[in-house]
């Protein structure tokens, strides 16, 4: 059996240690390249209807005060409101017009109003008129667990004024159970802009309810009607 020369033993060593160090600083360089947050697979909504496409009429939308019901203390629900505002904006889908809590409740007696509960006689056509808009989101919280293992539930609708129907319906959860749901959430927040450095802050999100919220909300409404 051939001896190997203890100077080629420690070079070989060297060598691999060499390989070994440009692998790290290769996976350095390009955080994630083997990341879920990546490559998916990520949550897909699946619980919403829709018409094919948005009416050429809805040009204006009118945001409600998001209802947190019986599943969130109304600060929390409050917190949500440019949350889902900005999320709809982010859209290009209509103009967006938001009725704060404080105007809800000086005109129709409540600070927010359910898609599930019985409505103020001629409601949206009141909103129509007052606001100049063509439809109203409702937008209503169905699971609101802020710590731990975060999770928000919406169930959504969007009502056009004429003639006083449904474009489209949303109710689903999203929750930090489903790996799916936290690929997702990772990969909304992940930047590949260069100089950006190699430590990857995207699992903050699963512990922030307003950024996880954010997600869900983009998520949701992304699911509207196309043009």
């Amino acid at each position: 059996m051939q001896t190997i020369h203890p100077a080629r033993r420690r070079l070989a060593a060297i060598f691999l240690m060499g390989v070994l160090a440009a692998v790290v600083a290769g996976c350095a360089t390009h955080p994630g390249t083997f990341d879920q947050a990546r490559r998916g697979p990520y949550f897909k909504p699946l619980n919403y209807s829709r018409d094919k496409t948005l009416s050429a009429s809805v040009r204006r939308v009118l945001v409600l005060p998001v209802c947190g019901g019986q599943v969130a203390d109304p600060d929390s629900a409050a917190a949500l409101d440019d949350i889902v505002r900005a999320a709809l904006q982010k859209q290009s889908r209509f103009e967006v017009v938001s009725l704060s809590r404080e105007d809800c409740q000086r005109r129709y007696g409540a600070p927010e109003f359910s898609s599930a509960a019985e409505l103020p006689h001629g409601f949206l056509d009141d909103l129509g008129r007052a606001y100049a808009v063509d439809a109203v989101l409702f937008v209503d919280l169905t699971v609101y667990q802020p710590y731990g293992q975060i999770a928000v539930g919406f169930r959504a609708k969007l009502a056009v004024i004429q003639g006083v129907r449904l474009a489209w319906s949303f109710d689903d959860t999203f929750s930090s159970n489903d790996p799916t749901v936290v690929n997702g959430v990772r990969h909304y927040y992940l930047q590949d802009s260069p100089g950006q450095p190699p430590v990857d802050l995207t699992t903050a999100a699963l512990q922030s309810p307003r950024r996880f919220a954010a997600y869900a909300a983009d998520a949701m409404l992304a699911t509207l009607p196309p043009r």
